[in-house]
């Protein structure tokens, strides 16, 4: 298992609950696309990656070592930037109004803010051995 410093355990504390919320949020929009916009297609593609990036967060907890878990950390920010893009689709075909499309797109920017911030302090502690 990955030791990390004071500083990462406590931003993985973060992104874990953020990531959660996240998820969340990302379920209840799938639902909401399904039943009120009968649109199934976007909202899939949606639900898999914006699920996923706290899953992997997760997994992360367990890494098998430092550079695994700068992996699986870069694997989850490829998936919270590909949620941005199923959002940002969703707004320009108007599936989600401009309102809705702030609020989860200011909540996904800060998780990509934070796993950024994650590998770059990992990245650092390792180059420093």
């Amino acid at each position: 298992m990955v030791n990390c410093n004071y500083l990462c355990q406590m931003k993985n504390n973060i992104i874990r609950d953020k990531s959660y919320q996240f998820a969340v949020r990302i379920v209840n929009l799938y639902r909401y696309l399904n039943e009120e916009k009968k649109e199934y297609v976007l909202s899939k593609q949606l639900l898999r990656c914006g699920t996923s990036v706290g899953a992997i967060i997760r997994e992360s907890e367990h890494a098998e070592s430092k550079a695994d878990f700068v992996h699986k950390i870069a694997i989850a920010q490829k998936e919270i930037n590909e949620a941005i893009y199923w959002i940002e689709l969703l707004k320009d075909t108007n599936f989600i109004s401009e309102t809705e499309f702030i609020s989860i797109s200011i909540d996904a920017i800060e998780i990509i803010k934070i796993l950024t911030s994650i590998s770059k302090t990992t990245k650092n502690n390792i180059s420093k051995k």
